[in-house]
C-alpha cells in the first residue's frame, strides 16, 4: 500500500528559534497587505494618469520595504504561515506588474520581460508537480531573495532613467546593471528550486514503491 509523502519542512519547522503561528492579524501581515495595495496604485499612476514621479515614489517604497515585513515578524515573534505566503507573493506581484507596465510603455524591452516570465512558468510547473505529490512550496532560498532585491532595486532606477533626462545616462547604467544581475540570479534560483523539486519527487516515488512492495 503506497504512502502519501511527507510535506517538505521549512527552516522554522526544524528546530529553529522562530515559531510559525496561525495568526492573521499581525503587524507584518498588515505591512504585506499595504505593499500589495501599492501595486494597483502604481499601475494607475503609471499607465492611466501617466504621473511618473508619484509612480516612481510608490515603486521605490514598495521595493525598498521588501525586507521590512520579514524583519518585523522575526523581531516581534509574529512569523505566521500567512506571512510566509504573503511576503513572496507581494514580491512576485510587484515584479510581474512592473514588468508588464514597463513593457507596455517601452521602458524595458519585451525580451527581458519574456525571460523573467519564462522563469515564472518554469516555477509554476515545478510547484504543480510538487503539489501533486503532496508537497507545499519549497522554502525561499537566499539566492531567490537576492534576485528579488536586485530586481526591485532596478525598477525604480530604470523608471528614473526614463523620466528624468538629466540623470538618464547614469541611472540607465545602474538600473540595467541591477536588472541583468537580478535576471541571472532569478534563473539560478529557479534552477535550484527545480532541482529541489526533482529530489523530493524522486524521494516520494521511492517511498511509494517501497510501501507497495
Amino acid at each position: 500500500m503506497s504512502r502519501r509523502p511527507v510535506r517538505a519542512e521549512s527552516p522554522q519547522d526544524t528546530g529553529g528559534l522562530v515559531v510559525v503561528g496561525d495568526r492573521v492579524l499581525t503587524l507584518p501581515n498588515l505591512i504585506s497587505f499595504v505593499r500589495l495595495l501599492g501595486v494597483p496604485l502604481f499601475l494607475y499612476l503609471f499607465l492611466v494618469v501617466r504621473a511618473d514621479v508619484p509612480a516612481l515614489v510608490v515603486l521605490a517604497v514598495g521595493g525598498t520595504t521588501d525586507w521590512v515585513d520579514g524583519w518585523v515578524a522575526r523581531r516581534l515573534g509574529q512569523v505566521s504561515r500567512l506571512g510566509e505566503l504573503l511576503d513572496p507573493f507581494a514580491d512576485r506581484l510587484y515584479i510581474l506588474a512592473t514588468l508588464l507596465a514597463f513593457t507596455a510603455r517601452e521602458v524595458v524591452p519585451w525580451q527581458f520581460t519574456a525571460a523573467l516570465l519564462a522563469r515564472e512558468l518554469l516555477l509554476l510547473g515545478s510547484l504543480a508537480v510538487l503539489r501533486r505529490h503532496g508537497y507545499g512550496p519549497p522554502p525561499v532560498h537566499y539566492v531567490g531573495k537576492t534576485a528579488t532585491f536586485l530586481l526591485l532595486a532596478a525598477f525604480p532606477v530604470l523608471l528614473l532613467a526614463a523620466s528624468v533626462t538629466s540623470v538618464a545616462t547614469a541611472a540607465s547604467a545602474i538600473g540595467w546593471g541591477l536588472a541583468w544581475w537580478g535576471l541571472v540570479f532569478y534563473w539560478v534560483a529557479g534552477a535550484m528550486y527545480v532541482l529541489q523539486a526533482g529530489r523530493l519527487v524522486r524521494s516520494a516515488r521511492a517511498r511509494s514503491g517501497g510501501g507497495a512492495a
